[in-house]
């Protein structure tokens, strides 16, 4: 049979419905491509804090979310997720979309310390995640409960070498930065104590208060009223410079005992994060650390200022700080055990 000289013609209902989808589809495209490449942020954005409530880095945090949300016009919801000296707050990060939602905030041990010490860290600091911008430089703080003898480090350690094997010293955890400073200063100095991690800064400045524990390396800023209420007293501040809320109390460096490894908040990303998403970040970021107000609540959180940092020039501050900290651990023969 020869083939028909012309096509079939479809029938009137069946063509009006197939010229609809068409049309219809048509018109959704670009409404499609506009969702597809919404400018980011298009909805609020989850900043996972690796430590408790209360905290030094939970404060500052927060102090940025508010900050920065507005800046971003979006709300930045904070989420604490504490444990294991920041790793489980991190490795949620570390193993998120990276689309700019879920972001990180935690401190310096968190992530520098714990790629050397910890024997199981779940993710790799400097493969996992992304250095998005540095918030402040400082220390750590070395108190005493208030009817402990000692009121200076020089003091101090006279009085434990009288007393080795005495008493217990509290930090946030083990490979903390607080845990890692003070084995330095016994290393240093053939003072001897016991180590006695908790899990939190809060938990310790508790304990110190009811005269649980008598000696504790905490934060430099979640304990600054209850020196100020007489509650606690600090003996040294570890770190490169004194604390601006505390311009009196010297530097372990300048007490006599080496010690001048800074410690620092920054927020995170998970690798893969777009460039653009990370810059922006960043900018804004500084932006929001310039304000002279942000500057004033650093500098009464005992926190001082860094000048801005790029995201690589952060990148490589940790990177420097991984070995750093790392040759601590080495040269005092640190363990997690």
């Amino acid at each position: 049979m020869a083939a028909p000289t012309n096509p079939p013609r479809l029938g009137r209902r069946r063509a009006a419905r197939l010229l609809a989808a068409a049309l219809a589809a048509g018109a959704l495209a670009p409404f499609h491509a506009a969702r597809a490449e919404a400018p980011w942020p298009a909805r609020p954005i989850r900043l996972v804090v690796s430590s408790a409530a209360g905290s030094g880095t939970d404060l500052f945090a927060r102090l940025l979310a508010e900050r920065l949300g507005k800046s971003l016009g979006q709300t930045i919801v904070v989420d604490n997720r504490t444990g294991a000296t920041g790793m489980i707050g991190n490795d949620m990060v570390a193993k998120a979309k990276p689309d700019g939602y879920t972001l990180l905030f935690t401190y310096a041990a968190s992530v520098v310390i714990n790629q050397t010490l910890q024997p199981k860290v779940p993710y790799d600091a400097l493969r996992d995640l992304v250095p998005v911008a540095q918030v402040g430089a400082g220390g750590n703080l070395l108190v005493v409960s208030p009817d402990f003898p000692a009121r200076d480090l020089k003091s101090f350690v006279a009085y434990m070498k009288g007393h080795p094997d005495s008493y217990d010293y509290a930090s946030w955890g083990i490979g903390s930065g607080g845990h890692l400073t003070m084995e330095s200063l016994k290393m240093q100095t053939g003072i001897k104590l016991r180590h006695v991690p908790y899990k939190t800064v809060p938990q310790i400045l508790n304990d110190l208060q009811g005269g649980i524990i008598k000696v504790a390396f905490v934060d430099a800023s979640s304990p600054l009223q209850l020196i100020r209420a007489g509650k606690i007293r600090p003996l040294a501040l570890s770190g490169s410079h004194r604390g601006p809320a505390l311009p009196e109390l010297a530097t372990m460096t300048e007490q006599g005992v080496r010690f001048d490894t800074d410690s620092w908040y920054g927020m995170f990303a998970p690798a893969g994060t777009p460039a653009p998403i990370v810059q922006r970040l960043n900018a804004e970021v500084n932006r929001v650390l310039a304000d002279p107000a942000m500057r004033e609540r650093f500098d009464q959180l005992n926190m001082a200022q860094m000048p801005a940092k790029t995201s690589e020039q952060f990148a490589q501050t940790v990177r420097a700080d991984i070995q750093a900290w790392g040759e601590v651990i080495r040269v005092n023969r640190i363990s997690a055990d």
